[in-house]
């Protein structure tokens, strides 16, 4: 086995926090005001025939997908009630996707969320999604408790000082 070189540290510092070490919401008032566009996503993986139930809208609890969308965008607007140090942001548009993988027995969750604002909407994106797929586990937990949820992650992040952020292909 060979030695490796320890991770390299990110740069920069950790926003969230003062000189002091204490956490504060990020003073933003500085920021000009931009259009702001984060895309993220993940995945719910499960048993066939769970997913079977899912697709045929069969399952106990009703329309899966459709009551996934819907608290996947209640979950973006109230994203700043869940994080407690991000900012509350009007929101423009959430849009929220959901992709059937059949042959992988899973379903990707992939949320778009859009404002006219001082920060971004990273956040939003992530807690859709997250929101979204749990969602879909409460309501097929009945017939299958191994499902799994994973990669979820920004996929793009668009507007502000910072420019865009676009991942690396791959995850998932």
């Amino acid at each position: 086995m060979q030695a490796t070189d320890p991770p390299t540290p990110p740069t920069g510092a950790l926003t969230h926090f003062d000189a002091q070490g204490q956490a504060h919401m990020v003073d933003v008032a500085s920021k000009d005001v931009t259009h702001r566009v984060a895309l993220a996503q993940g995945y719910i993986e499960m048993e066939p025939a769970t997913l079977q139930l899912v697709t045929s809208g069969t399952a106990k609890k009703g329309d899966v997908l459709g009551v996934a969308r819907i608290a996947a965008i209640q979950a973006a607007k109230r994203t700043a009630d869940l994080i407690p140090l991000c900012h509350p942001l009007p929101l423009t548009r959430v849009a929220v996707e959901f992709v059937v993988d059949a042959l992988g027995a899973r379903v990707e969750c992939r949320a778009q969320v859009e404002t006219l604002g001082r920060t971004g909407v990273e956040m939003e994106a992530l807690t859709a999604v997250q929101i979204g797929l749990l969602t879909i586990y409460d309501m097929c937990k009945a017939v299958d408790r191994g499902m799994t949820i994973t990669g979820v992650r920004v996929l793009e992040k668009h507007g502000g000082k910072s420019g865009s952020f676009v991942a690396a292909t791959g995850g998932g």
